[in-house]
């Protein structure tokens, strides 16, 4: 058994990204909770999910991640 088949796929699904975006802005849980229409403490539930994803330990790793990524050229299709 592979890593992904045991625990998925190892890249954010579309809400993921949209928590990390909006981290990545300086926004508390509250704030992004707010935004995306839920709780805190689904937030925390996200980004629990996403460090482990992504294999990062906090906030600032992500805006880190999620910066180096922003400026990446996209791939022609």
């Amino acid at each position: 058994m592979f890593a992904n088949e045991r625990y998925g796929p190892r890249t954010p699904s579309q809400r993921e990204n949209r928590v990390i975006e909006l981290v990545a802005q300086g926004l508390k849980n509250r704030d992004v909770a707010h935004a995306i229409g839920t709780t805190e403490h689904v937030v925390k539930n996200y980004l629990r999910v996403i460090y482990d994803k992504l294999g990062l330990w906090n906030r600032v790793e992500l805006a880190l991640w999620y910066e180096s990524r922003r400026h990446e050229p996209e791939l022609p299709a």
